[in-house]
């Protein structure tokens, strides 16, 4: 029993002093085990097979994810933090109401703000500390290429000022009448395209976008229509009962939608955004933009970049180069655009068994893939993502070729993709998986330049849909 009691007390002391060095080990930074321990310890289950490459437990449900450099942007409700993309330690933490990313692989800032006060600061992600802080905006828009903010200091008087990303002057500033009703927080709606989502991968999983040629400014019941090159007002136009005006694609789109005969009658009018004249137009392409007997246009017609999605009358979807009007993919009957942008097509079969990727503006097959009726896909930086249901996949490919750069089997949730891999999430756990292989940047000539169109329109008329040639960049 003697024997006993002194064996347990040597154990007890060659225990307290393997503790007393951790600790001494981890005060003096030689070696620090407990982070790796706590998030043993706190791990769920695991959000992937094969692994991610970390793993981590945020605070709470993120709003959203991205990747911004070397480092992963969290949103929450009222904080933000940013994480190592390497590791995923927490590397800061600050409270916010809205957040927003801006900048490319290079040069990325965080926009943060209160909601009710005017004013934000622009943080480095790395580091969290201030880079350069305003007092008197109202509003904010984010890009890869740019930062817009909006100063209102009278109802009818507003000035709208560009940035680089990590600039300290501004590149240009506009006046933008109108009252500032509306314009508030980070990225408040503008007049353009609605990107085409699915179920399984966040909307803004592809980060800040290059930043369009025109932006299309709803004030005051009319639309302001500014070049993002030059800073200038070149457009002032009234809103009509029965049009919609948007900017695509370097144009200045009218959509315009008659009630008769029971339906809706469409047509889409381009002018140039200089002179006011008339480039292109089609006859008879439903955008979406409207629903009901009434033909009330409620919503931006669908798209991406520089693209738009419409219906012709036989029920085949179709993809409109928004500069010139020509079509770049025409589907066959059934089949079901999942995801676009001005370089790539992602169309679901008729049947629903496969996924197409199409290059545009050429609208050729590129490659083909199963998928359940259930999974759903999009485009996202450079890749396409494909999420599959029963079982539960997340395909990560080249939209180019349909090389497969990752293949998980997980119900998580794309959170955001970068150039090197994506955060998957579920729940409180979020997760950073690399691709197999790098993604090159896009090749071949400017989306749109000068290519014939692909297959017939679904208007049935010539090239120039029953309207003017949209042939050429000179409209």
């Amino acid at each position: 029993m003697a024997k006993g009691s002194a064996r347990s007390r040597r154990v007890k002391g060659f225990l307290a002093l393997a503790l007393v060095a951790l600790v001494a080990l981890a005060a003096t930074g030689v070696w620090n085990p407990f982070p790796d321990v706590w998030q043993w310890v706190n791990r769920s289950e695991p959000l992937s097979e094969p692994d991610v490459v970390w793993q981590q437990r945020v605070d709470g449900t993120p709003k959203s994810v991205t990747i911004a450099g070397n480092t992963v942007v969290v949103e929450h409700r009222t904080s933000v933090e940013a994480r190592s993309l390497a590791t995923g330690v927490r590397l800061w933490d600050r409270k916010a109401d809205w957040v927003a990313v801006a900048g490319g692989e290079h040069d990325p800032v965080i926009a943060v703000g209160k909601l009710l006060v005017k004013g934000y600061e622009l943080i480095d992600p790395e580091t969290g500390a201030v880079r350069r802080k305003d007092n008197r905006a109202i509003a904010v828009w984010t890009y890869r290429n740019a930062l817009l903010d909006a100063r209102c200091p009278e109802a009818r008087e507003c000035t709208l000022t560009a940035w680089d990303p990590r600039g300290e002057k501004p590149i240009w500033t506009a006046f933008l009448p109108g009252v500032s009703a509306g314009l508030f927080a980070d990225n408040p709606e503008l007049l353009g395209t609605r990107r085409l989502t699915t179920d399984g991968v966040h909307p803004a999983a592809g980060g800040p976008e290059p930043m369009p040629a025109l932006l299309a400014f709803p004030v005051d019941g009319r639309v302001h229509v500014v070049d993002t090159a030059t800073g200038r007002l070149v457009q002032d136009l009234k809103v009509g009962s029965d049009a919609r005006l948007v900017a695509v694609g370097g144009r200045v789109l009218r959509v315009e939608a008659r009630s008769a005969d029971g339906t809706c009658y469409f047509m889409v009018i381009a002018q140039d955004p200089i002179t006011g004249q008339e480039v292109w137009r089609r006859a008879g392409i439903n955008l979406r933009t409207a629903s009901g007997a009434g033909c009330v246009q409620r919503e931006d017609p669908q798209g991406g970049r520089s693209v738009i999605v419409g219906v012709g009358p036989d029920t085949r979807e179709a993809v409109v180069d928004g500069y010139n009007g020509r079509y770049l993919w025409v589907g066959v009957e059934g089949e079901k655009l999942l995801a676009v942008d001005d370089r790539y097509a992602l169309a679901r079969s008729a049947d629903k068994a496969a996924v197409t990727g199409r290059a545009l503006p050429s609208g050729r097959s590129q490659w083909t893939r199963t998928i359940n009726p259930d999974g759903g896909a999009a485009l996202a930086r450079e890749v396409a993502v494909i999420v599959d249901r029963k079982p539960n996949r997340i395909v990560v490919l080249d939209p180019r070729t349909g090389h497969e750069l990752l293949n998980l089997r997980s119900s998580a949730e794309v959170l955001a993709v970068g150039p090197a891999g994506l955060v998957i999430g579920e729940g409180r756990d979020i997760g950073y998986a690399r691709f197999g292989a790098p993604v090159a940047p896009p090749d071949g000539p400017e989306p749109g330049a000068g290519v014939p169109d692909n297959g017939s329109p679904p208007d049935g008329g010539g090239k120039d849909g029953g309207g003017k040639d949209g042939g050429g960049k000179d409209g």
